[in-house]
């Protein structure tokens, strides 16, 4: 085949896959522009609500009890701090149910040491499905904390075990690895506390805890991540949190609530049938049968996100440890995406469907693979000289150039809004941070997501730490 054959039949298919990546990003920076403009707005409205909350609040009677739900998978290394932090909690009436779940470590020995433990008989709800509970166990020296042993089933499977074991009607979930802040659970419980009836799911920031100081359960001293990987998801975690959550929080279409700190009515999750088994994204597996549910039901309902209870968790620091967890995240996408579209042709779920699956299917089921095409193509294109190279120096240009402006963007709204930062000096450092971010960190991270829809569209479904 010469050259000029090889020009005619590549150079068609290398115009409609530009044409998609053109599409795509424009698509993706409007989004992230309507997302900063409307989390600002929100920011904004929702400034006169916050307030300090005194101690005398935290211990109001009308407050409703709260259950913190806490799957374990051989966390031994960690399980006693994590109850430290959950105790530390200043609030009214709440109790801690650890879920170990099939641990081969000393998960149980640890808290059973820590904590005095004895077995007890206790009665469950049958109809949440979860594997077999093998013991239940509570406290002689902590009367609100409460073990369970089970049968590995994963971290859905857990949660479950943990509902069917909690009679509170609020639950927290949170990762064992995950320390609250002492007013945490107060500021999450204060919407269901003003709008009782309507609203059944709370979602809180969540901060990178890597570098910061933390003992017996409590932040000490924040400052920011020492390694590169954690700094940048700092600087991620900011976007996410403080822009795209809040954005969609102002149109009632949370699309997820972090499995590392949220609050539900337990009533409302045991009517849409409890977490889905098996399942790589069940945090946001959850929230999809929440909406399904209450709109099929015809219910007023809210599922809101607050920016100012905070969880502080640690993030990957190797890339390793990332790409597990991002391969992981996307197959979690691609689960929730397929379980529910189908919402797309009910009018009920017009908003949710329209807003929430539609931004799913262009943000996460077409724009990594898009993406990681074009990375491919357009050095190739302009090897074989197809492509003006002014024209794709600028489109590149452009695309950082906006990328970082979007990641400034958040930086400001955390420091005019929460003031989180600890120095100057880290918001010089996650100003440069922003920098490299779009100079690779964003196309290794866009690869570990097609590998992720690769593994998906193989069959590989549910929690793995391989991703």
């Amino acid at each position: 085949m010469t050259e000029s054959e090889l020009r005619q039949l590549i150079l068609p298919l290398a115009e409609v896959i530009m044409l998609c990546v053109l599409i795509t990003g424009i698509f993706q920076y409007v989004i992230y522009l309507l997302q900063t403009v409307f989390g600002f707005m929100e920011l904004r409205r929702r400034r006169a609500l916050r307030r300090n909350l005194h101690r005398w609040e935290r211990r109001d009677p009308m407050l409703p009890p709260v259950s913190i739900i806490v799957p374990a998978f051989n966390e031994g290394a960690l399980i006693a701090d994590a109850v430290a932090s959950f105790l530390a909690q200043d609030y009214g009436a709440f109790e801690i149910i650890v879920v170990d779940d099939g641990s081969s470590d000393d998960t149980f020995q640890v808290l059973r040491d820590a904590y005095d433990l004895v077995e007890i008989e206790k009665a469950t709800d049958s109809e949440i499905p979860h594997a077999p509970i093998e013991s239940v166990h509570v406290s002689r020296d902590v009367p609100n904390l409460t073990v369970v042993r089970k049968v590995n089933g994963g971290r859905a499977d857990a949660m479950n075990a943990g509902l069917a074991v909690a009679h509170a009607p609020l639950f927290c979930a949170v990762d064992a690895d995950s320390v609250l802040e002492p007013d945490a659970l107060h500021r999450c419980a204060q919407p269901f506390l003003e709008d009782p009836g309507r609203v059944i799911g709370v979602g809180g920031g969540i901060r990178v805890s890597n570098g910061t100081f933390i003992r017996d359960g409590r932040i000490f001293g924040i400052r920011l991540p020492r390694r590169l990987l954690p700094l940048i998801q700092t600087l991620e975690y900011f976007r996410s949190f403080l822009m795209a959550r809040l954005s969609w929080s102002r149109f009632n279409v949370v699309l997820v609530v972090s499995g590392a700190f949220g609050v539900f009515s337990r009533r409302a999750v045991r009517a849409a049938g409890g977490y889905t088994a098996n399942s790589a994204g069940e945090d946001m597996d959850l929230v999809f049968k929440l909406h399904r549910y209450m709109r099929k039901q015809g219910h007023d309902y809210e599922i809101t996100y607050l920016a100012e209870p905070t969880c502080w968790t640690e993030v990957p620091d190797t890339l390793t440890e990332l790409a597990s967890q991002r391969i992981r995240w996307q197959r979690g996408a691609l689960e929730v995406f397929a379980a529910n579209v189908g919402m797309l042709l009910r009018p009920r779920y017009a908003r949710v469907a329209w807003f929430g699956l539609l931004h799913l299917f262009f943000m996460d089921v077409i724009s990594p693979v898009v993406e990681v095409l074009g990375y491919i193509l357009i050095p190739v294109l302009l090897i074989m000289g197809m492509v003006n190279e002014p024209f794709a120096l600028a489109l590149v240009a452009v695309v950082f150039g906006y990328g970082y402006f979007i990641s400034m963007l958040a930086i400001v709204m955390e420091e005019i809004e929460m003031s989180r930062v600890p120095s100057t000096r880290s918001l010089v450092a996650l100003a440069v941070v922003a920098l490299i971010e779009n100079l690779g960190y964003r196309q290794i991270n866009n690869v570990f997501r097609v590998i992720g829809t690769a593994k998906y569209l193989m069959g590989v479904r549910g929690w793995s730490n391989s991703g």
